[in-house]
């Protein structure tokens, strides 16, 4: 049975008395009855709730490979906060006169100093914490839904999406505290060390604590029987509290907000300083900002995201969002903190306000493909759920609806959106990530390495989620998938890759 590549307009006209509520559009040629009954049997054998997964392929390198994360990403962290903090943004090493065990102990003893999990960084960190679950449930937002879950036999979560309200009581709060001297901003980075170390212990305890609850509740989902791949990948898929959902509380609101903040905190320092804030330090906030606003007026569209759908509630989802995105990615912040009065000084100054205006005009036309990209999926995905949603958050840009686009309907009854961004790549959003993720290093220069961890680590990372997603899909659609390659052949750039 061939695929169809056809306006899905005409196909809501034309089978709209079939399947009038369908979450999609099935094209059947005459004579394929046992392929329907074939897909009905699929579907039937998927709800059923198999909480072991003994033909689990194992990822990261397995138990082992992720034993090692779990150790190894918290002394990452250390390892780049000393640099950037006591070494002016080089990699730490031994002196001429330091031993190896002496300058082990000089590290430890620069973490026990500066870095100790003092009271007021715990009372920092879980104050934000807490305020950003209270305003989750109870501050104004919107209704979306996620995914059907299979094991569930297809029902779909309910998600509060208050983000965006969380986000801008967040500044103005934020705002009045720091202009009225109750809490500085700034104090988040003379803080900086005792809450890297509070966020790397609350992962621990929160991943500790979520594990057990499934396991104790019985909620545990796809587990391979190994206790430190399990905890790492997690046990449980969508934990919640009512409507409070702990894997989005996580993923829009806590790292981003903070990655935000301290880059609020280098521009007040810089202005209170030196009197001004520098181009430089203005374009870190800018992307930053446009960052945050775009996960927090979109949070809507994330409830249907491979994380949110598939991925378990582990230590890797809970580490990162607790403390390596917010602490890690900020780097390029931490740099341009710690030399506010020097970051301006280029060694040739009359290139200097060309490329910045080339960065901040660029910046702004990748954002422009990402946030639209996005969109279109989106609400081509909740247009034939007949749930599409406009909203008027900020910013609101042209070509986030596609007009009776043009999709290629699969053998299985799926449809793959051909039109708009993803006409010309795949993976498009994938590559303006890159470009964001580039351009924050950039923005540093070149002197020290530790703003550029975020853009080889994301390319890494995010080359092992599309490799993923493509095995998935290829193994789901099979020789559909190929057509669909054959039909768009561009994974990250139209026409280079």
């Amino acid at each position: 049975m061939q695929n169809l590549v056809v306006p899905v307009g005409s196909l809501k006209a034309r089978f709209q008395s079939v399947a009038p509520n369908s979450d999609f559009l099935l094209v059947t040629p005459a004579g394929s009855l046992s392929h329907q009954n074939d897909i009905t049997k699929d579907r039937c054998k998927s709800q059923k709730d198999i909480k072991t997964n003994h033909s689990v392929t194992f990822e990261f390198g397995g138990p082992w490979g992720v034993g090692l994360m779990m150790g190894g990403f918290p002394l990452l962290l250390y390892y780049m906060w000393i640099g950037a903090m006591f070494y002016d943004g080089k990699f730490p090493a031994p002196s001429p006169q330091q031993s190896g065990l002496q300058f082990l102990k000089h590290l430890i003893g620069l973490i026990a100093q500066h870095a100790y999990p003092s009271l007021k960084a715990w009372a920092i960190y879980w104050t934000f914490f807490a305020l950003q679950a209270m305003g989750y449930s109870f501050l104004p937002g919107v209704t979306s839904y996620g995914k059907a879950l299979d094991h569930e036999g297809g029902r779909r979560l309910k998600y509060h999406c208050s983000a965006i309200s969380a986000f801008y009581i967040t500044i103005v709060v934020g705002a009045v505290f720091h202009f009225t001297g109750i809490f500085p901003i700034y104090t988040i980075l003379d803080e900086f060390g005792p809450l890297l170390s509070v966020a790397i212990l609350s992962s621990y305890i929160v991943s500790l604590a979520a594990y057990s609850s499934a396991l104790v509740r019985g909620a545990q989902h796809r587990m391979t029987g190994n206790l430190i791949y399990d905890f790492f990948m997690g046990a449980e898929l969508n934990p919640r509290i009512g409507n409070l959902d702990f894997k989005m509380l996580l993923m829009v609101r806590l790292p981003w907000f903070i990655l935000f903040a301290l880059s609020c905190a280098t521009a007040a320092r810089q202005h209170d300083e030196h009197g001004y804030i520098s181009a430089e330090v203005a374009f870190i906030v800018f992307a930053h900002f446009l960052y945050a606003n775009a996960c927090a007026k979109g949070e809507e569209c994330i409830v249907t995201t491979w994380d949110i759908y598939y991925e378990k509630w582990g230590f890797m989802l809970i580490f990162w969002n607790l403390a390596g995105v917010p602490l890690s990615y900020c780097h390029s912040t931490l740099y341009l903190a710690n030399h506010l009065d020097t970051i301006w000084e280029w060694s040739n100054p009359t290139i200097r306000m060309p490329l910045l205006t080339i960065l901040y005009i660029s910046y702004i036309f990748i954002y422009w493909i990402w946030d639209t990209a996005g969109s279109q999926k989106h609400r081509f995905r909740a247009e034939q759920r007949g749930e599409l949603l406009l909203r008027k958050t900020f910013p609101q840009l042209p070509w986030q609806t596609l007009k009776n686009p043009r999709v290629l309907i699969t053998s299985n009854g799926n449809t793959i959106l051909t039109d708009g961004w993803y006409r010309y790549a795949r993976k498009i959003h994938y590559t303006c990530d890159i470009y964001f993720a580039v351009s924050w290093g950039v923005i540093t220069g070149f002197d020290s390495p530790f703003p550029w961890f975020y853009p080889v680590f994301f390319v890494c990372m995010i080359t092992h989620r599309a490799y993923r997603d493509i095995q998935k899909c290829r193994a789901k659609y099979g020789e559909r998938w190929t057509e669909y390659e054959n039909l768009v052949p561009w994974l990250f750039i139209p026409y280079i890759i």
